[in-house]
């Protein structure tokens, strides 16, 4: 079992209590059963994570859906669960899912782990993607470096030569310059 497994594991039995649900869901090897808890009503957030989850490592697509949702949730751990299984999954949709994702001004305060997955993924996407939220984050008093770094991370290690101009503009922004330094000695070409 992998760390993000373990993590998710520990807090979902938290969060349901311990209880004989929970170690049901966790125990069966029944991907139907656990296909039917993404949209059975009355589920609880936590079992239709743990579906979610053990469906996207197992790469049954019908996870897709709930495991998208869940990459753009307000809970942290929860997106960051989400996006280790959609990495799995082997799904073609995930790449432009999580480039929409990551792009949407109305949600960027949820676009850390989305901008990681991209990375991961390596899609044709995904360049495009960072560079367009990286450009966005690049304005004055932007409250979200953190997403900033995240991109200028991943545009060095996609080593995109399309990610030349917006970290050369990030120079200019003192958080960001040193990492963007960095990046730019990351792309092919660069003098």
């Amino acid at each position: 079992m992998d760390e993000e497994s373990r993590s998710l594991t520990e807090r979902l039995r938290q969060e349901s209590g311990g209880s004989a649900a929970y170690e049901h869901l966790a125990a069966t090897r029944d991907t139907d059963e656990l296909a039917e808890v993404l949209t059975a009503p009355g589920q609880p957030l936590w079992a239709r994570e743990l579906a979610a989850f053990r469906l996207g490592l197992a790469g049954d697509r019908r996870a897709f859906e709930s495991l998208v949702l869940l990459l753009n949730h307000r809970d942290p751990q929860r997106c960051a669960c989400a996006a280790h299984a959609l990495a799995r999954l082997g799904d073609p949709r995930t790449a432009r899912a999580a480039a929409a994702l990551a792009t949407n001004e109305l949600r960027v305060a949820y676009a850390l782990h989305p901008v990681r997955l991209l990375v991961e993924l390596r899609a044709p996407e995904s360049a495009p993607a960072l560079i367009t939220t990286l450009e966005r984050r690049l304005r004055p008093h932007d409250p979200y470096r953190r997403v900033a770094l995240a991109c200028i991370e991943g545009l060095a290690a996609l080593a995109d030569p399309r990610a030349r101009p917006v970290l050369t503009e990030a120079l200019a922004h003192p958080p960001l310059a040193e990492a963007a330094a960095r990046a730019l000695t990351r792309i092919p070409g660069q003098r």
